[in-house]
């Protein structure tokens, strides 16, 4: 079931609906507010549009990473499986 949760980001209070837990609703919001941080820190512009775009290619691209790897982590799993299951012959 969806609740709503009031989330602040860049100062700004948004109204969220999730059926994830209080608790990892405010670590996604943390999360979300120290990357926007970080990359507006090393801005010398203070453009919001600019530092909410970089963010989410930032963590676009870490995403893909994380599914890559995930990807590659499956097919070694398989391989060992496989492998497993030949020595099991034997």
């Amino acid at each position: 079931m969806k609740t709503s949760h009031a989330v602040t980001i860049l100062g700004r209070e948004l109204s969220v609906r999730s059926s994830a837990p209080e608790l990892k609703v405010r670590a996604v919001e943390t999360f979300v507010n120290g990357k926007l941080q970080a990359i507006g820190s090393a801005l010398k512009s203070g453009d919001a549009q600019l530092v909410l775009s970089l963010a989410l290619l930032n963590i676009a691209e870490e995403l893909l990473e994380l599914r890559h790897l995930r990807e590659k982590d499956s097919v070694v799993d398989n391989r060992i499986d496989s492998l497993i299951a030949t020595l099991d012959t034997v």
